[in-house]
């Protein structure tokens, strides 16, 4: 099935063109409880891992964390698989040239500094890909909560304005206009008309503290938003951002925030990153080998 995020219910560029400079595209992925096979978009499914590479293992054992109970984890932790998404599926999502699948792993352990799954990337050609090798288990001591369960993803792309991002002055500027649009249609700017919540590639992350972007250590130039993987799907007990084919599902967890059956929408992968947060993963652009950086954001 297909999802479809509700059309917002204003035009936010007409309300307020100074918004328009600072709009973005995201592609909203959607998973949903499945069993995704190699081939497909998946989070949290096996991956189109060449047999004939070693399986990644986690290059910075040394700063995983102890909580009393002595370091978690080996020197050759196996990672596992998050995100695997077909660049035709991606729409607008800048791939490197000649590259058409974008896989995602991370390690399962909390990492100094920043307490969070360690993750990497891998640009692939997936015509080049033969033999595929078989998925590893997880480590048995892995943070549960960082093992995402199998999920089909149904990428949708959205149009995004920014929420903790947009600049102070602007939104001082603009507050109110805000608080006026709320007291005549009910309607928040930062949660119904910003940007979307949810596993996405590109847009704006789903900040829950201050934004923290990370520039690039080869040329200094601000890192680029590529992915943001999310605890929930959605914040609070309802939002205007639940798919339009999810809707009636998601209605049972408004009275009931732990209901079994508005899981498989608010958090079908069964992650939780810290408290309900995310890691949002960013790249260089600007250089050839486009480096990498991730932040860790909760509440």
């Amino acid at each position: 099935m297909t999802r479809h995020t509700p059309p917002r219910p204003v035009d936010v560029a007409t309300l307020f063109p100074e918004l328009a400079p600072f709009r973005r595209e995201a592609v909203r992925l959607h998973p949903r409880a499945g069993e995704p096979s190699y081939r497909e978009n998946s989070l949290g499914g096996p991956l189109m891992w060449p047999a004939e590479e070693a399986w990644p293992v986690c290059a910075d054992a040394e700063a995983h964390v102890d909580l009393g109970d002595g370091v978690p984890g080996g020197p050759r932790t196996p990672l596992v698989p998050v995100l695997q998404v077909h660049r035709a599926d991606a729409p607008g999502i800048p791939f490197p040239a000649g590259r058409d699948l974008l896989q995602v792993l991370w390690c399962p352990f909390d990492h100094d500094p920043q307490y969070c799954p360690s993750p990497v990337i891998h640009w692939r050609t997936a015509e080049t890909v033969g033999e595929v090798r078989a998925t590893p288990p997880a480590p048995a001591d892995a943070v549960a909560s960082y093992l995402p369960a199998p999920c089909v993803l149904h990428p949708e792309r959205v149009t995004e304005y920014p929420d903790a991002d947009l600049p102070r002055e602007l939104r001082a500027g603009l507050r109110d206009r805000f608080d006026g649009l709320e007291e005549e249609t009910g309607l928040e700017y930062e949660d119904d008309l910003a940007s979307a919540p949810g596993t996405k590639l590109g847009g704006y992350p789903g900040w829950t503290q201050a934004p923290q972007w990370p520039g690039c250590d080869g040329c200094g130039r601000p890192m680029e938003h590529l992915l943001t993987v999310a605890s929930w799907e959605y914040d609070g007990l309802w939002s205007s951002w639940i798919p339009v084919e999810d809707r009636s599902v998601a209605e049972s967890g408004r009275e009931d925030f732990r209901d079994e059956r508005s899981l498989s929408v608010r958090a079908p992968a069964g992650l939780m990153l810290g408290d309900a947060g995310g890691v949002h993963l960013f790249e260089c652009r600007a250089c050839p080998d486009r480096p990498v950086a991730h932040r860790f954001d909760c509440s």
